[in-house]
């Protein structure tokens, strides 16, 4: 006997359509810095597979503001970094989809294109949460990330592939660090995006001249090194930046 779904999926499968445009879609690759490694937040399908936070576009929303509602769900957080950077229509990309029992017959078998937004939140003030359709949320380190739906690997790479081509043109930390942070937390985060190492004093000449950070007078104690200063960003300066942007400064 098949398993009866709750209330509220129950409704979200049956009136969806109603509410949301049909063939339309966004999926969103939220990126989180923690431990030293990337991470990405994913959802897991109730009995099913891991897939990345998605949502559907109201009727009355924007693009940009279904992409937020639905980061918002995922994490708790208001104040977010985010960054559409590709369109995913390839009419096979949800293949196998219609012969999904739970789906079949309901607005979710169409054929969906779907607009990928990536988000860089700090990892420590996330609240994962799952949606109508998953019961669970976590972090996934990008290296170890499990097997998901779909496309949703391609989706994940090309996030990844714009991060790092942003990377080079426009500042990357404020949305991924604590307020105060030292310059080797800076360079390891930087050198983890790109998957490279890059020379420590080349790193802080280039930085600093950016002028989007203040050191602090605080320094960071308990190492085995000479303690480094804490550093924090000039969040005027880091807008301009983000705005302006830069080239070419690796």
């Amino acid at each position: 006997m098949p398993t009866r779904l709750p209330p509220l999926r129950q409704d979200f499968l049956k009136n969806g359509a109603h509410v949301y445009l049909r063939h339309l879609s966004v999926d969103c690759v939220i990126f989180g810095f923690h431990e030293n490694q990337l991470k990405v937040l994913l959802l897991k399908w109730q009995n099913g597979p891991w897939c990345l936070p998605g949502g559907f576009v109201k009727k009355h929303e924007s693009l940009q503001e279904s992409a937020t509602r639905t980061l918002r769900e995922r994490t708790a957080l208001k104040d977010l970094f985010l960054q559409q950077f590709f369109a995913f229509g390839d009419p096979s990309r949800e293949k196998g989809k219609s012969k999904n029992e739970e789906f079949k017959n309901t607005w979710l078998a169409d054929r969906f294109i779907t607009i990928g937004y990536y988000a860089l939140v700090e990892h420590s003030k996330v609240k994962p949460r799952p949606d109508v359709l998953s019961d669970e949320c976590a972090w996934w380190d990008i290296d170890s990330v499990p097997s998901m739906v779909y496309d949703h690997h391609q989706i994940l790479e090309k996030a990844i592939d714009a991060l790092r081509i942003d990377l080079y043109s426009h500042p990357v930390g404020y949305n991924l660090l604590p307020r105060k942070f030292t310059m080797p937390e800076l360079q390891r985060l930087y050198e983890t995006i790109l998957g490279k190492g890059i020379d420590r004093r080349n790193f802080q000449k280039k930085m600093l001249s950016l002028k989007i950070l203040e050191r602090l007078k605080e320094r960071k104690t308990g190492g085995a090194h000479k303690a480094p200063y804490f550093y924090r960003f000039n969040l005027t300066q880091y807008k301009r930046a983000l705005t302006v942007g830069w080239a070419g400064w690796f």
